[in-house]
């Protein structure tokens, strides 16, 4: 997958995750994902900006992730995925991936 289609993927589930007053950030191998809830409905861009909760992965790791090749703690638990800010923020994200 590349940075384009990550971020489409995200804006397509936008609707399903609900509004939290906070904002996640995604750094990948080839930019930023940036998920503001902060609004009525969640808003997808490529903004790099200060967020509640940052991921940081490669983009071979999140597409296991969607796939269900790759179980999200273990995937922490072997370095592959790092958390920085609000923990519950992160378990937002497997909803985000799933159709």
């Amino acid at each position: 997958m590349t940075l384009a289609e990550i971020t489409k993927m995200f804006d397509d589930h936008a609707h399903k995750v609900p509004s939290t007053g906070k904002t996640m950030k995604l750094v990948l191998d080839d930019g930023v994902v940036f998920i503001d809830m902060t609004g009525e409905s969640a808003t997808v861009s490529n903004e790099d900006q200060e967020a509640d909760c940052t991921i940081t992965t490669k983009i071979e790791t999140l597409e296991a992730l969607r796939q269900g090749e790759l179980n999200p703690m273990m995937a922490v638990m072997g370095g592959k995925i790092k958390i920085k800010g609000d923990m519950g923020l992160a378990m937002q994200l497997q909803s985000l991936l799933t159709d």
